[in-house]
């Protein structure tokens, strides 16, 4: 979302940062702005006056302006005439106090009650919880006590952990751990050589497992509130893909590195550049088909290019030249790298996708 800061914004306070412009306001005024940015912005207004009324300005300057006003003449009208048909009490002009409703010579509150303090707006409801001092002229402020009700904001390790998505909060992880235990396993109780070449052929394509698991309807139960957030879309999708990343970067590169060496075989961190060059055509495709859905194709394509050699003998010298077109020498390691600046680029470009609640 555009926004702008203000320049006496205090950084460390709790409320948001952001304020909404003149352009994203004229923007939601003529429906053209993302679902997540007019929800967003709809959220803040609540509690901002200032842009509450420059979205209001920008509204009444668009084309539902002239019925904007006529509606409004209608209300105030009516409210005009409400106290005459019907003897209801009339505010005195100032908002000091009510007269009484059947003509009577009672006294006048000077508080108006609850319902009248809320259509006050947020900067005169402020103001009638002011009283004057037991002593002087300067007033103090009644303290008001905070509401049971209240929503309470989460720890900052509540938040990262929520942030991480469900793919590290889930089964994905045992999923990794199973895939290393189960080459280890092969490797040092089986006595499998080619153990080293099986792990080093799955270790691409299980980041796009996690990429499919961790953003969309089908992943995360709270995907539609989670995306309207100005930290949604593909922000939200970068920050869970970058987790999956620390997950695998290290625990896949180490197993490598701990197995039996096979001869010709690549190292244990040439699965890298693959990896991410994988997770980034994803995250590409993914702006048009879904997460998922390009996960599966990517990594299917995948498996059945590199794994398939490796299905035969795997005491041989199978893995070695399986893996050695796609992972070894400077050519393949730089085909990798252009491909993933490629794909970078082409998810830059279509970073707007994410702002809706599906790709497209």
């Amino acid at each position: 979302m555009t926004t702008q800061r203000r320049p006496t914004d205090d950084p460390g306070s709790r409320e948001a940062s952001w304020h909404v412009t003149d352009d994203l306001a004229r923007r939601y005024a003529d429906g053209s702005a993302p679902e997540t940015d007019a929800w967003s912005l709809e959220k803040h207004v609540e509690s901002c006056a200032d842009c509450a009324g420059r979205v209001s300005a920008a509204v009444r300057a668009g084309t539902a302006g002239p019925v904007l006003a006529a509606v409004r003449a209608d209300l105030l009208a009516s409210i005009g005439a409400a106290p005459a048909r019907t003897g209801a009490r009339a505010t005195l002009p100032g908002g000091a106090g009510r007269l009484p409703a059947h003509g009577g010579t009672g006294p006048v509150p000077a508080t108006p009650s609850p319902p009248d303090r809320w259509a006050l707006g947020p900067a005169l409801r402020g103001a009638t919880r002011r009283r004057p001092a037991h002593s002087g002229t300067r007033p103090t402020s009644t303290p008001v006590a905070p509401s049971p009700y209240a929503p309470t904001r989460p720890g900052r390790w509540a938040r990262l952990w929520w942030a991480v998505g469900p793919a590290v909060r889930g089964s994905w992880v045992v999923a990794v751990l199973l895939v290393v235990g189960g080459a280890f396993a092969l490797a040092y109780g089986a006595g499998v050589r080619g153990a080293g070449g099986l792990l080093l052929a799955l270790s691409p394509v299980l980041p796009l497992a996690g990429v499919a698991v961790s953003y969309g309807r089908h992943a995360d139960p709270m995907h539609e509130i989670t995306t309207a957030t100005p930290a949604g879309g593909l922000r939200l999708l970068l920050t869970r893909t970058a987790a999956v990343l620390v997950v695998c970067v290290p625990l896949l590169t180490a197993g490598g590195a701990l197995l039996p060496p096979v001869a010709g075989l690549p190292g244990a961190a040439a699965w890298l550049l693959p990896g991410l060059a994988l997770t980034l055509a994803t995250l590409a495709l993914g702006s048009f088909v879904g997460c998922r859905a390009a996960a599966a194709t990517l990594g299917g394509g995948w498996l059945l290019a590199v794994t398939g050699p490796l299905l035969g003998p795997v005491d041989t010298a199978a893995p070695a030249a399986a893996l050695a077109p796609y992972l070894s020498g400077p050519a393949a390691q730089g085909g990798w790298a252009g491909a993933a600046l490629a794909c970078a680029a082409l998810l830059a470009a279509r970073r707007r996708s994410f702002d809706h609640l599906e790709p497209r």
